[in-house]
């Protein structure tokens, strides 16, 4: 106050004056004090940047552009960090605040230059690389990148036209180098992928609009294609996660949510099929696939697929004729399916068809040859040569899937038709007694589990040639030798 009266101020005034002094002093030391913190935030990102410890590195960074927003070598630092991390979009931000605060800060230009490069953006970068020049006319870096920017321009011109007269494979070839100088531009792999779907290969499409849903905000147009593209190619799963990715973003979307009921049904279809078919309830596996053609009958890989595993199915269930047509209906639509010829070659010999089962085996290999199907072509050819011998179900009219009971049943028919005792000849009698012997053996090896298991797997466990030591001799069933009683025949039955 004494200060104030040799001034001559008032009273109010020179309050308000020391009051300011003292406000100045308490800002100086809060300044002060936030300095510090911003050079510890700066340090410690230093380190931990150098370290590898990005997202630890960012956080600090983060601290120290909110204690000091005036600072461009702050927001330099962080975009650094932003692009070690791949976040190129997060970068630009500050890079551009970096040049607002220092217009002369060549490396921030540079910096953003060539990210802007990358993602297609010639024209922006061009500016930012002149601009370099015009403060450093012999800066190399510049200059190449300028030249970069220039011929990217022309190659992006160059691919739209040959798009647009229609010629994908040219467009392709543009693109490439396009895609060489402009990684993160997803209008270019966008418009590859398009050429791509125009050329019939989906699968590179995909690889190409993959990168465009993380290149794009928002990019609910990618994610629909995609899970459309996944759809058609029988990837169910793989479409249902991209269509969700699409209501993500938004949903509401009308387009990805009518698709999203397609696939989650049909998807699920799919799902509870397979399970049916896993637990061996095949019947209801099988109407469920009829389902997944109704569901989707637009989709050739669906009815390939149905068809394929309804043939299963009806193997499984041991329905030979019903197999046969369905397996032959996939064949035809899907001719290079190992898995088709199998289950028909398995349809085949229930139908004792054994040479049609080789055949089927055989084209299967060409395709696919695994241990499932050597095996089942090695079966198949014992079949058929013990067939070219005696085929037991064959000598007495039953189906390979032939119960116990119908096997005697038919055995009882045929051994009271062809007893020697009903004939008088001699040629006659010799004609029955083989006729006969041998259905007494079919009698024997069928309701034989073991045997019959045996012979099933292409083995006959009455040839000679299979029995231990081999050449021992006919082994006849039931207890009798029509030979041995010199031509009177007197059978003893054991009716089981």
């Amino acid at each position: 106050m004494d200060s104030c009266r040799r001034t001559g101020l008032s009273g109010v005034l020179c309050s308000l004056s020391l009051l300011c002094v003292i406000l100045d002093i308490q800002l100086d030391g809060v300044l002060g004090a936030t300095h510090v913190e911003i050079e510890h935030h700066l340090e410690m990102g230093r380190k931990l940047l150098a370290a590898g410890q990005l997202a630890e590195a960012l956080s600090h960074y983060h601290s120290a552009v909110e204690g000091d927003s005036k600072n461009y070598l702050t927001y330099y630092k962080r975009a650094a960090v932003f692009l070690a991390m791949g976040k190129s979009k997060s970068a630009l931000p500050d890079l551009t605040r970096a040049i607002q605060l220092k217009p002369d800060f060549l490396a921030a230009r540079l910096q953003r230059g060539n990210i802007l490069l990358k993602q297609g953006n010639t024209q922006e970068a061009r500016e930012d690389f002149e601009a370099v020049l015009q403060r450093s006319p012999d800066h190399e870096e510049a200059q190449d990148q300028l030249m970069r920017a220039n011929e990217l321009e022309e190659l992006q011109e160059e691919a739209h036209a040959t798009y647009h007269q229609g010629d994908y494979s040219a467009t392709i070839s543009v693109l490439e180098r396009v895609i060489e100088i402009s990684p993160w531009d997803p209008e270019s792999r966008e418009l590859r992928a398009e050429c791509y779907i125009r050329m019939g290969d989906p699968q590179k499409a995909i690889q190409d609009l993959t990168p465009t849903t993380r290149l794009r905000n928002d990019n609910r147009a990618a994610f629909l294609k995609l899970s459309m593209l996944h759809y058609g190619l029988g990837e169910h799963h793989e479409s249902l996660n991209h269509i969700r990715e699409c209501l993500k973003l938004d949903q509401d979307d009308k387009e990805c949510f009518s698709h999203y009921k397609q696939v989650k049904k049909l998807s699920k279809q799919l799902d509870s099929a397979e399970e049916l078919i896993h637990m061996e309830r095949y019947q209801e596996g099988i109407d469920k696939y009829e389902s997944v053609m109704k569901t989707e009958p637009n989709v050739p890989y669906y009815t390939n697929l149905a068809k394929e595993r309804i043939c299963f199915c009806f193997v499984k269930l041991k329905l030979a004729h019903e197999a046969i047509d369905v397996c032959s209906e996939a064949h035809q639509r899907d001719p290079r399916n190992a898995n088709i010829l199998r289950d028909r070659a398995e349809a085949y010999i229930l139908n004792q068809d054994y040479e049609k089962a080789v055949e089927d085996y055989q084209e299967a290999r060409e395709f696919d040859d695994n241990h499932d199907i050597r095996e089942g072509l090695e079966r198949a050819q014992k079949l058929l040569k013990i067939s070219r011998k005696r085929d037991y179900y064959k000598i007495l009219g039953v189906s390979r899937n032939a119960n116990k009971q119908e096997i005697i049943k038919a055995y009882r028919k045929l051994a009271q038709q062809w007893h020697p005792d009903n004939f008088q000849s001699e040629s006659e009698k010799k004609e029955a007694e083989k006729k006969f012997i041998d259905i007494a053996s079919a009698k024997e090896v069928l309701t034989d589990p073991e045997m019959r298991q045996k012979f099933d797997a292409g083995e006959d466990p009455l040839d000679p040639e299979n029995q231990q030591g081999g050449g021992g001799g006919q082994t006849w069933p039931f207890h009798f030798d029509p030979f041995q009683s010199g031509g009177s025949f007197h059978f003893k039955f054991h009716q089981n």
